[in-house]
């Protein structure tokens, strides 16, 4: 059954960027998740992956009553993936609008890519490339028009309870978006 069908109040399309419309910094996630955004129409609204990130967000000053401040947030794929598990055609398809968003923020630099396609969409959008640029969490890469990439984990719920990625590893990576930028 069709969530359209099934829930027809939910937002069911693809999810809209999110935050300040020159951010310096931009986050970008996997998709939308099914019970948050795909619901709600807002990016990381209504589940754990966004309490973490907004709280985060919060704590550092980049965001203020769940709205980002100097921030976007995008993700890689614009819809609920089946079984929330992009395939790879998805993921190039959606890739030019991701290319697109990031092209018409030119004050952005300093991306934060949520999970290893994320990471892989960013590298590709931004003219990167993939065997010099490998996903870890905190690793950082250097692209093209003076762009740095900072990789974490992904925020999911599963992540947060398996201790992959705990809320201070999750915030060490937003201290050193902070610190690259106040750097410069």
């Amino acid at each position: 059954m069709s969530l359209r069908i099934e829930h027809p109040g939910w937002w069911n399309a693809p999810v809209p960027a999110l935050g300040d419309p020159d951010p310096w910094l931009v986050v970008v996630g996997l998709a939308p998740g099914k019970h948050g955004a795909n619901r709600t129409g807002r990016a990381f609204t209504g589940d754990a992956s966004g309490d973490l990130l907004f709280a985060t967000l919060d704590k550092f000053g980049l965001a203020q009553a769940g709205e980002p401040r100097g921030v976007r947030i995008v993700n890689a794929v614009k819809c609920l993936p089946p079984d929330n598990k992009p395939v790879p055609a998805e993921i190039h398809a959606c890739r030019t609008f991701l290319t697109a968003e990031v092209a018409a923020l030119p004050s952005a630099r300093i991306f934060v890519a949520l999970g290893e396609i994320a990471h892989q969409s960013v590298v590709k959008a931004l003219g990167g490339r993939l065997p010099k640029a490998r996903f870890g969490h905190l690793a950082e890469h250097r692209l093209p028009g003076e762009r740095v990439l900072i990789d974490s984990y992904h925020c999911s719920r599963y992540n947060q309870n398996t201790g992959r990625l705990t809320p201070g590893m999750f915030e060490a990576v937003f201290a050193r978006a902070l610190a690259l930028r106040d750097a410069r």
